[in-house]
């Protein structure tokens, strides 16, 4: 799967996922043991904005808040437009470079397994699908280390090797199903 249909299917399945928030209180406890529902979803907010950023060297701006399904629809369309639009080869990450791909490639895994976590939140089962969940688990693998533990990321679980891929996944960062 190329790092632009990575993305794509993340934002459709956290779309889903954000599209439930409007029944809930925004103050619900998520598996992001930091974060209520509200953070979460502000904190979804920043990352598309961060990869708009990356996409395009400009940012989407400020949205209001008062509606953050709204908002995540509409940073989700812009990152897509902005990817659809022909992304650079590379971006800055401070002076550093980044193949663009990598790029997608790490952010689609913090919109799903945040998208997970909103759907959690919420109550909601709302399973990765397989295919999905088996390429994050492969970059997850590559870009999280154990610098990573304890500040972005939980300790992982244990669960069997032979475990379906979002379990892996969810475990590998930290979450129990």
């Amino acid at each position: 799967m190329s790092a632009g249909e990575l993305l794509e299917r993340s934002l459709a399945y956290s779309l889903g996922s954000v599209a439930g928030t409007k029944a809930v209180s925004l103050g619900r406890a998520t598996p992001c043991a930091e974060w209520n529902l509200e953070e979460l979803l502000g904190h979804l907010d920043d990352s598309l904005d961060a990869l708009y950023e990356g996409l395009t060297g400009a940012r989407i701006g400020l949205l209001p808040h008062a509606d953050r399904v709204c908002g995540f629809r509409t940073r989700a369309c812009a990152v897509l437009g902005a990817w659809s639009a022909g992304p650079p080869e590379e971006v800055l990450v401070g002076e550093r470079p980044l193949d663009v791909r990598v790029m997608a490639a790490v952010g689609a895994v913090e919109i799903t397994v945040h998208g997970w976590d909103v759907a959690r939140a919420c109550g909601r089962q709302r399973p990765i699908p397989e295919g999905l969940a088996a390429e994050l688990l492969s970059v997850a693998q590559c870009v999280v280390g154990e610098e990573d533990r304890g500040v972005r990321f939980a300790e992982p679980v244990a669960v069997p090797s032979r475990a379906r891929p979002e379990t892996r996944l969810l475990a590998f960062l930290g979450r129990c199903l």
